[in-house]
């Protein structure tokens, strides 16, 4: 079975050919991404993606093996279209979890993942449009020495674009994997990693237990440690229901820094879905869930669960 976010929908029918065929549930995770990082029209990941606010493209991205607890992670990687794979990569090839910048870069080339410009014509003058708009022309003229954090601050009241990819599986042989790809909060503060690339903030996955993985307001997912929460919650014997509104309660004891919405995916060993939202944010919450009992994968929307 599979379960992936709007933002995976390129991807869907390649996990499922992968699933079909007995592959690997990490084989799926990783074709699925691919897809999304491809398509142009997906706005928040790979090419076609959202700048920081210097505007340089950057990607983070991670995996997680559910039967060994196994993952890798890529941060403000520069430069190459596939970060779910080189993320991959340092899963299988290094002692490390987590490789950010010029080193992500220098592993990517030396595993010769596939170099690309992701910044398209038509999110570079989205982003010239917001400095223009937003931030003053001499600001602008000095931007390597401005002070810029207010700026980070308005992004995310004015701009929703907020995405990432996650895609949850479960293979013929009950290995669960769990995987997400971003290109980043639009306009951010340079450097700002999300909960994409951090294991158990946005995503986790434990073939005992179940999967789980965030979208939108990552600081708050990286706060509250939201998807390995999920997971725990199902080790105790919460049904996957019961384990994303719990961590959505957690979420509603953040106080202060950036707030606003968050959406949990989650499969319990199952492959049973909870896909909940702690605020509507339209088709951004409508995600493909498909198993292999059912002739196509289904589009449905979350349920919006306000916590107490």
């Amino acid at each position: 079975m599979l379960l992936t976010n709007y933002e995976g929908r390129p991807g869907v029918g390649l996990a499922r050919a992968v699933l079909e065929k007995g592959g690997p549930a990490l084989d799926a995770v990783e074709a699925g991404i691919r897809a999304a990082e491809e398509d142009e029209s997906v706005r928040s990941v790979g090419r076609g993606g959202t700048p920081d606010i210097l505007g340089r493209m950057q990607s983070d991205a991670a995996i997680m093996d559910g039967d060994t607890l196994g993952a890798g992670a890529v941060g403000a990687l520069s430069g190459f279209l596939h970060a779910i794979t080189v993320a991959r990569r340092v899963m299988e090839k290094l002692p490390h979890v987590m490789l950010v910048g010029d080193g992500a870069a220098r592993f990517a080339r030396e595993v010769r993942a596939e170099p690309a410009e992701l910044l398209t014509a038509k999110a570079r003058s989205a982003y010239e449009a917001w400095m223009e708009k937003y931030v003053p022309v001499e600001v602008r003229a000095a931007i390597d020495q401005a002070s810029l954090a207010e700026y980070a601050w308005t992004a995310g009241r004015t701009l929703r674009n907020k995405g990432t990819v996650v895609l949850l599986a479960r293979d013929v042989r009950g290995s669960i994997a769990a995987g997400a790809s971003t290109s980043g909060w639009a306009n951010r503060y340079p450097g700002r990693l999300g909960d994409s690339p951090i294991i158990g903030a946005g995503i986790y996955a434990d073939s005992r237990f179940g999967a789980c993985g965030c979208t939108h307001v990552g600081e708050m997912a990286i706060r509250a440690g939201t998807a390995r929460s999920v997971v725990l919650y199902m080790k105790t014997g919460m049904s996957v229901q019961e384990a994303c509104q719990e961590a959505l309660r957690d979420i509603g004891d953040l106080r202060g820094g950036f707030l606003g919405p968050l959406v949990v995916h989650a499969i319990d060993v199952y492959g049973n879905p909870c896909v909940l939202a702690n605020e509507d944010v339209g088709e951004d919450m409508d995600y493909f869930y498909w198993r292999e009992d059912m002739a196509e994968p289904e589009r449905r929307r979350a349920l919006v669960i306000r916590p107490d």
